[in-house]
Order: C-alpha cells, then sequence, then structure tokens
C-alpha cells in the first residue's frame, strides 16, 4: 500500500432496520481514514435502496436530506468498473473505486446480497465472501454448521411465519416442551438485537414470536441460559487471527438493542474477567468457527458463558460488526495492540489481497 493513495468508497444506511446504526458506525469509519493514504467517497444508501454521493452525504443522510445528492449505481458487470449516474438516458462515470468498505449491518448488507452485487462486479470489498456473509448473518443456518464442526451452541429450533399465522397454539406447546423458560425468540436474519425477546412466560413466548417475524419468515428459538457474554475480534483472511476477550455487561436482561446503542449502562470489560484457559479455548473455537463459515477480513465472535455449569456456546459470528465509539471490534484489537486507523489499514490490506487471490480463480474451462 505503500506510495499509492487508495479511492475508497465507504457504504452505509442501507434497508436494513439497522440503518441508523450503520450511520453511527460509519462516522467512527470516516473519522479514523487517514486521509493522507485515502481518498474516500461517501455512498449512502437510503431505507427505500437508493445510493446517493455527493457532498458531506453521512450528515445529509441523518438529517433525512438527500435532494441535493447525485444518484449513483454500481453495475454488475466487470466491464463498466467504478460507480455511475444516468443522465439524459444513459449511464454516466461518476467515479473509480480501489476498495469498497461497507459499514452496513442487518439485510442487505451483510447477508451476502451486496456481497454478490461486489463479486459480480469484480470488485475490491472488506469483509467476508458471499458464503460467509450469509451463514453469518443466518442464525439458524449458522447454528447447524457449527453443529456440523463439532463446535459448541445453544440447543434451538426454527419456525416459519406461516406457521405462527396458522398453528401459534401447536407451535407454543412444543416450544414449551423444547425448553423450560426462560427461552430467546430471534429473527433468523437479523443483528443489533433488532427484534430479540427473552420470554419467561407463554403470553410473553406468543409476543416474542410476533415480534421476531415482523424482520424475518423465519425464527430461531433458543434455550435460555444464565450467562455472560464474551466476546473476540477476528482478524484476516486464511490465516486470522483472534483478539483478546472482552465481556459486555448490559445492565440489563439481555444485550438488547437499547442497551447496545441507547441507555448507555452497558458496561465493557477488556480484558475478559475470565481464567486465561477458558480465554484460549474460546480464542481457539472463535477462528474455527471463523474458518467453517469461510470467512473473511473480520468478524466478532461472541460466545454464551453459562454461570451455572461453566460451559460457554458460540452464539454467533457477526460479520460486520459495529465499529461505533463504543463497539467492541475495534477495542478488542485496540486492547491487543492494533489501534484503529492501523485496524481500518489492515481491513483494506486485506480486501485488496482477497480480491487478487479470487482474480487467479478460472472462470472458463476447455
Amino acid at each position: 500500500m505503500e506510495n499509492q493513495k487508495y479511492q475508497v468508497g465507504v457504504l452505509f444506511g442501507g434497508r436494513s432496520s439497522e440503518h441508523e446504526v450503520s450511520l453511527m458506525s460509519a462516522r467512527s469509519v470516516l473519522s479514523a481514514l487517514d486521509l493522507e493514504k485515502y481518498n474516500i467517497v461517501q455512498i449512502g444508501i437510503t431505507h427505500d435502496g437508493n445510493w446517493f454521493a455527493g457532498e458531506n452525504v453521512l450528515d445529509s443522510m441523518a438529517a433525512g436530506q438527500t435532494n441535493h445528492l447525485l444518484p449513483i449505481t454500481l453495475l454488475p458487470n466487470p466491464t463498466h468498473k467504478g460507480l455511475f449516474t444516468f443522465r439524459d438516458g444513459h449511464y454516466q462515470h461518476y467515479a473509480d473505486i480501489d476498495v469498497y468498505f461497507p459499514v452496513l449491518h442487518g439485510t442487505y448488507g451483510e447477508d451476502g446480497t451486496l456481497q454478490g452485487l461486489f463479486e459480480m462486479a469484480e470488485v475490491a470489498y472488506v469483509g467476508a465472501g458471499v458464503v460467509g456473509a450469509a451463514v453469518g448473518m443466518d442464525k439458524a443456518i449458522f447454528k447447524d454448521i457449527m453443529i456440523a464442526n463439532e463446535i459448541p451452541v445453544v440447543d434451538g429450533i426454527v419456525v416459519l411465519k406461516f406457521q405462527l399465522e396458522t398453528e401459534m397454539e401447536t407451535i407454543l406447546d412444543m416450544v414449551e416442551k423444547f425448553s423450560p423458560y426462560p427461552i430467546f425468540t430471534k429473527p433468523a436474519n437479523m443483528g443489533s438485537s433488532v427484534g430479540v425477546m427473552k420470554c419467561r412466560s407463554r403470553s410473553d413466548l406468543y409476543e416474542g414470536l410476533i415480534e421476531a417475524s415482523r424482520f424475518d419468515r423465519r425464527v430461531l428459538i433458543e434455550r435460555g441460559i444464565n450467562a455472560r457474554e464474551i466476546e473476540i475480534s477476528v482478524l484476516g483472511n486464511d490465516t486470522p487471527q483472534a483478539s483478546i476477550p472482552g465481556e459486555v455487561n448490559p445492565e440489563a436482561d439481555f444485550y438488547s438493542y437499547n442497551a447496545k446503542y441507547h441507555d448507555g449502562l452497558s458496561q465493557l470489560y477488556i480484558p475478559a474477567p475470565i481464567p486465561s484457559e477458558t480465554a484460549e479455548q474460546m480464542r481457539y473455537l472463535a477462528i474455527k468457527a471463523y474458518q467453517a463459515i469461510d470467512c473473511a477480513g473480520m468478524a466478532r465472535v461472541d460466545f454464551l458463558l453459562d454461570q451455572d455449569s461453566g460451559e460457554f456456546y458460540v452464539n454467533e459470528v457477526n460479520t460486520l460488526p459495529g465499529f461505533t465509539e463504543i463497539s467492541m471490534y475495534p477495542k478488542l484489537w485496540d486492547a491487543s495492540g492494533l489501534p484503529y486507523p492501523q485496524l481500518i489499514d489492515r481491513l483494506i490490506e486485506l480486501a485488496l489481497a482477497r480480491r487478487i487471490e479470487r482474480n487467479q480463480i478460472e472462470l472458463r474451462y476447455q
């Protein structure tokens, strides 16, 4: 990366219910990018899916004022590189981009859909590829892959939205046979604890199932445990490294959306106050889980440590973790000796290296 100033497209916003979280993360990333090394192109995506560029896109998006911005698009055509705008019935080139840095949480950002567009366009981008992003986002399929790789996870079952609409009482009976309360209900595809509820009764369970089904057609139901939440940051492509563990104490029943971004009461302990042997086992499993879903670039691996049994479980691999000033992912790397600006540099290096590797794959068979 020496002696070359890269053009970096930072994407934020998006069509997910985590839109506002994305804006917070993007503000931190933009402030950390070294302008001596990078030219920055801000790319805002609205709730409706419109892409915009121009001056002060982030501030304009946060204020809900996009009329003065320029509509743009990324074409899924590798022969037309860069960003384009549509004028006078024709696509016109707007900007070249060397690497895209998606700071998009949730659906249409970290679930493999955007990554598929990047792959079609044959561009370099930060983070996991299509498979890693999709599996990391889908909590139910992720759980199956962990089980196949003998990585411990909390027991769970999946129900479909149409089943809740047609046979709710049967589902409630089944879940109560599956696990005692408390029980967690979650959208299978969502992050930042959006749509997650801790249920202590049948009426709670009913409400939790309805709430989760607002955000996905598949709902994951998990046995509740008396857990501590331990998180580990992972960085790398084929030879990833794991940070020291950190612990989240949400001062609430669980690490909800409100606890993460609004109430300000959550406490982070870095390093996590756990035995060194447990920490090393978790770091080993964090890398194993990361590689099992073919992740790349970065991820935060979250564990649940059962306070009653001492057992621990992989809860999820978050392939585009929060990058706000209070987010655990950059904090853990900072505590492990890699400050925020150097972390951003490393992620861009990994994205460019991944693109070079993909370019070496044969696309024709003769």
